[in-house]
């Protein structure tokens, strides 16, 4: 009964925020209403402001002509009413003076057409074309919001492809502009936090791909607005898509004093603990086999987010990831520097030893690069390795199925699967990471690639790895690589 009325207060609770929510977004859109409003006649007002401006320059330019046109006609006529009006007095002198012999040629050369009409309509204003259109000038309408059809949008590979129709057919689209943020709140987004979208502008096609996400929060959402020549119409309803991916970063509390570790790198770093006090030093250093092993400092560190452990030391030069994986599919890369001399890639226990090596260890499994001296490319579990036929990639994707108990290594340039273990996890396991002489950069929140899912269905369904080294099958026949040949090696340079 308890727990009924909990569940209901919860949804109470919920409701009360969505309803919260919703009442910001009436007030929200109300403002924007008005302020549209003001902008639309204002922008209205200076449209017609141009057309009438224009229409004023026409008819100044126009009357101007009328004018220029009328003093030119009535100087032609003028001249040609005083030529006539001179002709006019002669003849009536010679008609006096008949009998004489005087000439009527000047007379009878004048034309009696006059040079100029008194017709002015050819320099009238027609506007038969133009009325018309003046007379059809309309609002134009305000695209429809567009509706995301949610079957068609698709989560893969980092790319999220949103697509959307519109409710009915409008020819005077020009583009759409699609608007995105990751949020980890499931439900719909907030007025509060309309800051956070990112815009996506001139988007031609009712589909759009984004590509080179990191998935960082567990989910995304989306709307998507069209816009025509004059305005941009109302945000769709906006649509929550899932990108859960597996994020993590290196668990500073685990790391080995050599190892230099930021963000999303690791670097061994030769001069780490080197102020260490000798005798702290000594005590805290000395290993299983009383080999001296640079030292954790003393400087006060910060409580780790999960559980603080003791940092790795001696030869162990470790580093934990610092979010464990007790369940589901997950997935990342790992990069090491051109130059990096030995490196080691894998999953543990969270209570490996901290003297302890990865894949030295029944809680450890790893994939081992060395290009000291000779080079290896094995896998490496409780102190047994497999030779990998292959070379080591420039980067190695890590695919982890913990409920399969499964763990695979593939090229991460073109998803070759380099090894599988088959494992029965008897704990969460967290990824962990061995650098000497070099660095690594890793890469999180990353989907599982469409390549490797594929790649795994085929391997389930053949019945896993062959190449594996099992956990429950000690007689597994193991070759040890150089790594385990030279313990003298093994002991003074190499991790």
């Amino acid at each position: 009964m308890q727990d009924a009325l909990q569940r209901i207060i919860a949804t109470l609770a919920n409701k009360n925020e969505e309803l919260q929510n919703f009442i910001e977004t009436l007030n929200h859109t109300l403002g924007r209403v008005q302020v549209n409003s003001t902008q639309v006649v204002s922008d209205l007002e200076e449209e017609f402001d141009t057309l009438y401006s224009i229409l004023d320059e026409m008819k100044e330019s126009m009357t101007n002509t009328i004018k220029q046109d009328t003093v030119r006609k009535s100087h032609e006529l003028q001249n040609q009413l005083t030529q006539s009006t001179s002709a006019l007095e002669s003849a009536e002198e010679l008609l006096e003076f008949a009998n004489n012999a005087v000439t009527m040629a000047p007379a009878f050369r004048l034309t009696l057409k006059p040079k100029a009409t008194d017709n002015m309509t050819h320099l009238m204003v027609d506007f038969s074309q133009e009325r018309p259109l003046l007379q059809g000038l309309k609002f134009l309408p305000v695209p429809r919001a567009p509706e995301i059809v949610l079957g068609d949008c698709l989560v893969i590979d980092n790319e999220v492809t949103v697509a959307w129709r519109m409710p009915a057919e409008d020819s005077k689209i020009d583009h759409y502009i699609l608007e995105y943020r990751k949020t980890s709140h499931e439900g719909l987004p907030r007025v509060k936090d309309e800051q956070c979208w990112e815009v996506v502008d001139d988007v031609k096609s009712t589909e759009h791909t984004l590509q080179g996400l990191r998935f960082d929060t567990k989910f995304m959402n989306f709307r998507v607005r069209a816009c025509n020549r004059a305005a941009a119409g109302d945000y769709s309803d906006p649509v929550t898509l899932e990108t859960r991916a597996f994020n993590f970063g290196f668990d500073s509390t685990s790391s080995h004093l050599n190892l230099k570790v930021e963000d999303r790198s690791v670097e061994w770093d030769p001069q780490g603990g080197k102020g260490v006090d000798s005798k702290v030093k000594g005590k805290e250093n000395k290993g299983r086999s009383g080999t001296p092993s640079p030292k954790r400092t003393s400087v006060t560190r910060s409580p780790a987010p999960r559980g603080a452990r003791d940092r790795f030391t001696g030869e162990s030069y470790t580093v934990l990831g610092d979010t464990s994986m007790e369940s589901g599919q997950h997935y990342w890369e790992v990069k090491p520097q051109k130059d990096c001399k030995s490196y080691s890639v894998g999953l543990a226990y969270r209570n490996l030893g901290k003297f302890e090596q990865l894949g030295k260890t029944n809680t450890s499994w790893c994939i081992h690069v060395n290009n000291w001296l000779q080079n290896s490319f094995a896998a490496k579990h409780n102190n047994k390795a497999k030779n990998l036929d292959v070379a080591a990639p420039d980067s190695i994707g890590v695919y982890c199925d913990f409920d399969r108990g499964q763990l695979s290594f593939y090229n991460a340039e073109n998803k070759q699967l380099l090894h599988t273990f088959k494992v029965k996890f008897t704990q969460p396991v967290v990824p962990a990471f061995m650098v000497w002489c070099g660095g690594l950069t890793l890469s999180t929140g990353l989907q599982i690639p469409s390549a490797v899912r594929s790649l795994q269905k085929t391997e389930n369904g053949l019945g896993g790895s062959n190449s594996s080294i099992s956990q429950q099958d000690p007689a597994v026949a193991c070759d040890i690589c150089l790594y385990d040949k030279l313990p003298s090696v093994d002991s003074s340079l190499m991790p």
